[in-house]
């Protein structure tokens, strides 16, 4: 279900940059734009609530940000489930 969500929001902002060069069917260009904005701003905003989850990512803290920045939650969640377990 992750990766299909991560799927997801990849797709999402993939829309929006082809909607930024060429005008999309229905004149959703806009909307999907918007969306990819507001997606993207919650995205920043958690760096900051959970940057102590974001931190626990075995590679680098600046792939762990952008990550985060790219997919939100369903990057820092299951960081956070696996050091709760004590896995790390």
């Amino acid at each position: 279900m992750n990766t299909l969500l991560k799927g997801a929001c990849l797709v999402i902002y993939a829309v929006a940059a082809v909607g930024l060069i060429v005008e999309l069917p229905f004149q959703t260009g806009t909307t999907v734009a918007y969306a990819a904005l507001l997606l993207l701003g919650a995205h920043v905003l958690e760096v900051l609530f959970a940057f102590k989850s974001i931190k626990l990512y075995k590679g680098s803290i600046i792939v762990s940000v952008f990550l985060t920045v790219l997919f939100g939650f369903l990057h820092w969640i299951p960081l956070a489930k696996e050091d709760a377990r004590g896995f790390k």
